[in-house]
C-alpha cells in the first residue's frame, strides 16, 4: 500500500489529514520498526512538535483501519531455571 492510498483510506474513514499525521504515515510506510517508540523517535527527529500521544493515537487509527498490525512479542529467557 502506498502512502497516498493510506492517506485516502484515512480520509474515507473521517480522519483529518494534518501535517503531523502525514509525517507519521510517511515514517511508518517508509521504514521498518520494532516498536511504537522507534516510530516516535524517528518522527520527533523530523518534527519536534509531534508528541508521543499523537504518534500512538495515529498508530491506533492505522491499526483500526487495517493498515498496520500490532504484534506483541515475548521472548523466553532461556537462562532462567
Amino acid at each position: 500500500m502506498s502512502n497516498e492510498q493510506v492517506i485516502d483510506k484515512l480520509k474515507n474513514n473521517g480522519c483529518r489529514i494534518t501535517k503531523q499525521r502525514k509525517l507519521i504515515v510517511d515514517v511508518i510506510m517508509n521504514n521498518d520498526f520494532t516498536s511504537c517508540k522507534d516510530i516516535y523517535y524517528q518522527v520527533v527527529a523530523l518534527d519536534k512538535t509531534v508528541g508521543m500521544a499523537t504518534v500512538y493515537r495515529m498508530i491506533r487509527v492505522l491499526e483500526d483501519i487495517g493498515v498496520v498490525k500490532r504484534i506483541d512479542m515475548i521472548e523466553l529467557n532461556k537462562d532462567a531455571e
